[in-house]
């Protein structure tokens, strides 16, 4: 059993910045890749950014020079630190991570740009 709670949603405002947080729990042996998607209403869930257990990471195109994902492997926790936030950033972001061959999704936390 694994669990995934994310924290750090909530409303900014254009040009502002948020920290997502998702910390992992439970039966984990080792986390192979740590994410964020984002599903904005009448849109498919899309990948945000990841990061593998050795570092390496990826990124939308749309979120490049503006997001920075992070992992902190002692505490399971990924983080995403949003930055220059633009009002098509608006969406529920799921944190994900992939251990083995399982995949585990987080409640999502609704991330709103607005003035």
């Amino acid at each position: 059993q694994v669990q995934l709670v994310e924290s750090g949603g909530g409303l900014v405002q254009p040009g502002g910045s948020l920290r997502l947080s998702c910390a992992a729990s439970g039966s984990i042996f080792s986390i192979n890749v740590m994410g964020w998607y984002r599903q904005a209403p009448g849109n498919q869930r899309e990948l945000v950014a990841h990061i593998t257990s050795g570092g390496s990471t990826k990124y939308a195109d749309s979120v490049k020079g503006r997001f920075t994902i992070s992992r902190d492997n002692a505490k399971n926790t990924v983080y995403l630190q949003m930055n220059s936030l633009k009002p098509e950033d608006t969406a529920v972001y799921y944190c994900h991570i992939a251990i083995m061959l399982y995949d585990y999704w987080g409640q999502g936390t609704q991330v709103t740009i607005s003035s």
